[in-house]
């Protein structure tokens, strides 16, 4: 067995570097809308529950890394033959709630994932506000949008490698904290474990989730696999 400095490596993805921008905007979106990985499946919940496609899903994932990448958030894990098996990107954008339907067509399904994620970001914000007396301001956080790792082995250690170096730059930048919308248990098990993120709990000591068993477009995802939408922090 290779040791698993041979078998990847990492980097921290440029804006030239159009031709990496799209594998790994090919490797998001596989992993989203789902794809077998050494026998497992490997699936987000709410864009297996919906009318998603790929091409759909790849164009939106091509055009969030376009307009963030230069913010210096968006790592992947390479393989011997420079292959893109893994990805984390995150943006210091200040959350936006546009509480209305943005996608048409084929792709209109993906205003219910906007709408779950701007349910938890919007409480996430307000319960900040309330904490802090201030508003989130760009540059403030680091928000981790979409992980995918399609790597055959040592996955855990790969979502590990990109996480380090994407939280180690914020602190070093001087971020005050990590947060996420963690849509699965899976995700929020290796981000506890390997980043230290834990669900987020608002004044109240509640966490702040999105339940899928009251989302009638979501309620058909089997509790054992997804029970709703967190947030998640970690401080820096």
């Amino acid at each position: 067995m290779q040791a698993t400095q041979e078998l990847y490596t990492y980097e921290i993805l440029t804006k030239n570097q159009t031709e990496m921008i799209q594998k790994a905007a090919e490797c998001l979106a596989r992993t989203f809308i789902g794809v077998d990985v050494a026998g497992k499946w490997v699936q987000e919940p709410m864009v297996g529950q919906l009318s998603i496609a790929y091409e759909d899903f790849y164009a939106f994932t091509k055009d969030y890394l376009d307009s963030t990448v230069d913010q210096g958030y968006c790592a992947v894990a390479l393989d011997t033959d420079n292959h893109v098996v893994g990805v984390l990107a995150g943006d210091t954008n200040a959350p936006e709630i546009i509480g209305e339907d943005v996608f048409e067509g084929s792709f209109y399904d993906m205003n219910v994932i906007l709408h779950v994620l701007e349910d938890v970001d919007k409480r996430f914000i307000e319960d900040y506000k309330r904490r802090s007396g201030k508003d989130i301001s760009n540059g403030d956080m680091l928000h981790l949008f979409m992980l995918g790792v399609i790597a055959e082995q040592e996955r855990h250690e790969v979502i590990k490698q990109l996480g380090n170096r994407l939280i180690t730059k914020a602190a070093t930048q001087g971020l005050k904290a990590v947060v996420g919308e963690a849509t699965n248990p899976k995700s929020i098990r290796v981000m506890e474990k390997y980043h230290n993120m834990k669900k987020y709990q608002d004044i109240e000591g509640n966490h702040i989730v999105h339940m899928y068993k009251d989302n009638s477009k979501l309620q058909a995802i089997p509790a054992n696999v997804a029970d709703g939408t967190y947030i998640i922090i970690r401080e820096l």
